[in-house]
């Protein structure tokens, strides 16, 4: 029902999908971009919903509770817990707690938008490159272009050297246009 709505809704709007996801990935890390309306999310989902994927997207633990859980399970949040398992050992990095989630399913897709903002940003948060490294997942690029009129997921990049793989994702991001091309850039230290 979710994917006729969405279909729908995208044909009224003059939207297309473009699923380059091979259907045999079941764990990955998806990157997000560009990111400058919250208008991205609904197109993000509908595109998902089109797809047939349950993406999941991180969330603080205590969003993760009623009452907020009514909402934020449905829309694919999965709680990050980063306390310490013994009481007074240090706390676990985010990437940490991300590859811990990947060993606990055996199939995720975790959605992040490494720009972390709707403004402007010189620099992109890598914490989802670590994650994918560090778990043994690959990294799909989706991607939401205004000035086409696509949303999709369209390359797939296995981790292997941190400065060449972002390059390469940093050059896939140059050519799509977000809602506000102004509010959207790549990451300047991978040009």
């Amino acid at each position: 029902m979710l994917k006729l709505i969405a279909t729908l809704l995208f044909r009224m709007l003059g939207w297309k999908v473009d699923k380059q996801l091979p259907p045999e990935i079941k764990r990955c890390v998806v990157v997000a971009a560009p990111h400058t309306s919250n208008w991205d999310y609904l197109y993000m989902m509908c595109a998902f919903f089109i797809f047939k994927l349950r993406i999941r997207v991180t969330i603080k633990r205590e969003w993760m509770r009623f009452p907020y859980s009514i909402i934020t399970k449905p829309l694919g949040g999965i709680a990050v817990d980063r306390r310490p398992k013994v009481l007074g050992a240090p706390r676990q990095s985010l990437v940490e707690s991300l590859i811990g989630l990947f060993e606990k399913n055996e199939e995720l897709i975790l959605v992040f938008t490494p720009e972390a903002s709707r403004s402007k940003r010189e620099e992109w948060k890598t914490g989802f490159y670590h994650a994918a490294k560090g778990a043994g997942v690959p990294i799909c690029l989706g991607y939401i272009d205004y000035k086409k009129k696509i949303a999709g997921i369209q390359k797939t990049i296995y981790p292997t050297d941190f400065e060449t793989d972002m390059k390469e994702i940093m050059a896939f991001y140059q050519g799509v246009v977000g809602r506000f091309p102004e509010k959207f850039s790549v990451d300047k230290n991978f040009v």
